[in-house]
């Protein structure tokens, strides 16, 4: 499924709403600008969406606005606490600003991320840890051949 290009408009409104607090870290999910506090995303862009993560009592009061939605980047598989800003709201600065505020103070109290998540290279899945190797069973044969050779080596020795 090719996802749609964000407008360049939209990549400028969320230039001009995150905060310039050093703690919001400019990084992309999805291909797209967004910010993570403490490694963990609190807003960004998906295709023509603006979605921010607000703790539930906020996201049932953002979710009454009208065309406001919880945020699934694939049909059917939603994000648990993000939700998508409805057009209106992204024409009002002042008031996407405030649930900017409150996504951001959310991002805050959530917990930090461990490091090792980060540690890995963008864009690449991490390695799969290798599967430990059999010991190798001798075939009946080859059972055989060591046995003869030890049987040798005791006579010798």
């Amino acid at each position: 499924m090719a996802w749609k290009k964000a407008t360049p408009e939209l990549i400028e409104l969320l230039e001009e709403i995150l905060p310039k607090d050093p703690r919001a870290e400019r990084r992309k999910m999805f291909g797209y600008p967004c910010s993570f506090v403490n490694g963990n995303l609190w807003i960004g862009l998906h295709e023509h969406n603006l979605l921010l993560r607000l703790r539930e009592q906020d996201r049932i009061e953002f979710l009454k606005q009208p065309e406001a939605r919880p945020f699934e980047p694939m049909p059917g598989r939603p994000m648990r606490e993000y939700v998508v800003a409805p057009q209106d709201l992204l024409e009002e600065p002042a008031l996407l600003r405030r649930w900017v505020k409150r996504a951001f103070d959310y991002a805050l109290s959530l917990p930090v991320k461990s490091l090792k998540a980060k540690a890995r290279q963008p864009g690449k899945a991490p390695a799969k840890p290798a599967a430990p190797k059999a010991k190798a069973r001798p075939t009946p044969k080859a059972g055989a051949r060591l046995a003869k050779k030890k049987a040798v080596s005791r006579r010798s020795g």
